[in-house]
């Protein structure tokens, strides 16, 4: 299958910002990258960025959705609307909003059904916190969020998993190959039992946490790892062109 490195641009950005997009845009247009890009920049830089990118290989996403396509929900945005602004994908159940929103597995594998039906890639997210991992609870803490959160049309035209190590995520730490090898199989193995063992190899898995282009290379290269979902390098095209170039 063909890799993927996905940015999540989090509160980050401004109209301004367009100009990171077209100097990425230039790079990418140079160098044929080896896998698919996509950003996935602020609600309302959607619409900027996806006119932007058009004619490039740069994919646009979004950041999260309600799990209705409409309705009374001040201040939330469907599925629907994310589409219609321009993305194809939107993230679900990142470890800031499981940690910040309070959101269960059980509301994001709604969100991920939602994002489905509206015609998005759900890019859903699974990751244990430090105490989870120096408790020995990694892989039944993922398996956990893997069983509760996996839409029931999973499958490798609808669904992307991420695996984030909460405790990685922009805190320059990243977990040996060793420890990222183990838990990218397991996904593995759980996607086989929830789908079939040929769908799971459909299915991209992809790495996140303090992906830089100094690391990508090694993290990229490890068996089960499908891509990449990176944070604050892909801020800058410079930094997010470098984690490309490593596929």
């Amino acid at each position: 299958m063909r890799p993927l490195a996905a940015g999540n641009w989090k509160m980050n950005g401004h109209q301004a910002s367009v100009a990171e997009l077209g100097a990425l845009k230039d790079k990418l247009a140079a160098a044929s990258p080896a896998c698919d890009v996509m950003i996935c920049p602020p609600a309302t830089l959607i619409t900027t960025f996806s006119d932007a990118a058009a004619g490039s290989v740069i994919q646009i996403g979004g950041q999260d959705c309600h799990s209705a396509v409409s309705g009374a929900h001040t201040g939330d945005i469907s599925a629907a609307m994310l589409k219609d602004a321009g993305a194809g994908a939107v993230i679900v159940g990142h470890s800031e909003r499981r940690a910040d929103h309070g959101e269960t597995s059980e509301l994001v594998k709604a969100k991920a059904q939602a994002a489905i039906d509206a015609g998005l890639v759900a890019i859903v997210c699974l990751g244990e916190t430090l105490a989870e991992r120096e408790a020995g609870d990694t892989l039944s803490v993922v398996h956990a969020q893997l069983n509760g959160s996996l839409p029931d049309q999973a499958a490798g035209a609808t669904t992307i998993i991420a695996y984030e190590p909460v405790w990685a995520i922009g805190s320059g730490l990243t977990p040996t190959t060793e420890q990222v090898a183990e838990v990218h199989q397991a996904i593995r193995a759980g996607l086989s039992a929830l789908t079939s063992a040929e769908e799971a190899h459909r299915i991209r898995i992809l790495y996140g946490g303090s992906v830089k282009p100094s690391n990508a290379a090694e993290l990229m290269a490890i068996d089960n790892v499908d891509g990449a979902l990176v944070g604050g390098a892909s801020l800058k095209a410079d930094d997010f062109a470098g984690i490309i170039a490593a596929f």
